[in-house]
């Protein structure tokens, strides 16, 4: 059980974590429910969810395992959106008998990166469907059904990334999306008052969505973000969810932008 004035902040805390079966979304739930908090992940996939919240209880043997709970969420498909998020909240909530105390949104996919002269509109509302889309529509739902409740103590965590602030060539799309989602945390952050809403900008971590590019190919390309950074390291994804936990336990970070890039923007 977690003990102390700062160690306690997310004890008996009811968190939602979107994108939550891997990468950092997952060792944000990690770290949540280390400190106590009764956490909630969602993901496209039932059986990846349970194998998840397996990991979890086995790496955590002394947590309470009645505080972890998944439910899927497809995101990518527009006309289901609102409503499977809605199910979604339903459940985290009980159907609205225990509101949340915080939502980290860290859902995504991974578009293939396009040249200027390949960009079309069904590509660009692809790009901001998961990362921009679903965000605002969340904002919605809070607005309408009170599932988080209105104290500064609750929190909603965005995250963009490194190439909003200084892009890669070809990430014009990317760029813009991501510049989307800072400019819609710092509005949900008036619109929700006095609810928090920040955003997290990772630079390059680590995750199983990397090791997609192949063994052959991985090695050069972790030399190269060790070559971008101040660091010489690339983050890992419980590097990053020490930002996500900041923001959830900072009563008073609101509209900010918190960056964690290993000195990326420096580099």
């Amino acid at each position: 059980m977690a003990a102390g004035k700062y160690a306690s902040k997310l004890h008996n805390a009811n968190v939602l974590i979107l994108g939550g079966t891997s990468g950092i979304g997952f060792a944000v739930a990690e770290a949540a429910y280390e400190f106590g908090a009764m956490v909630t992940i969602s993901g496209t996939n039932q059986a990846k969810i349970d194998t998840k919240i397996a990991e979890m209880k086995s790496n955590n043997s002394a947590g309470d395992a009645s505080k972890l709970r998944g439910y899927p969420c497809d995101l990518g498909e527009q006309e289901k959106m609102e409503g499977n998020l809605k199910a979604l909240f339903d459940f985290a909530t009980n159907n609205g008998e225990r509101k949340l105390d915080h939502i980290v949104f860290c859902a995504g996919d991974a578009p293939a990166i396009r040249k200027l002269e390949e960009v079309d509109v069904v590509y660009v509302q692809r790009f901001s469907m998961i990362r921009f889309a679903a965000p605002a529509v969340i904002a919605k739902l809070i607005t309408l059904h009170s599932y988080l409740n209105s104290s500064p103590s609750s929190s909603i965590t965005l995250t963009s990334g490194i190439n909003t602030a200084k892009p890669s060539k070809g990430w014009t799309v990317g760029a813009g999306v991501g510049g989307a989602v800072e400019g819609a945390a710092r509005g949900m952050a008036v619109d929700l008052a006095p609810i928090r809403v920040n955003c997290v900008s990772p630079g390059a971590v680590h995750t199983e969505l990397l090791d997609k590019v192949g063994a052959e190919n991985l090695e050069g390309m972790l030399a190269m973000f060790k070559d971008k950074s101040m660091t010489k390291t690339v983050g890992r994804p419980e590097d990053l969810a020490e930002a996500y936990l900041y923001c959830m336990r900072d009563r008073f970070v609101t509209g900010s932008v918190i960056e964690s890039n290993g000195g990326g923007l420096l580099a």
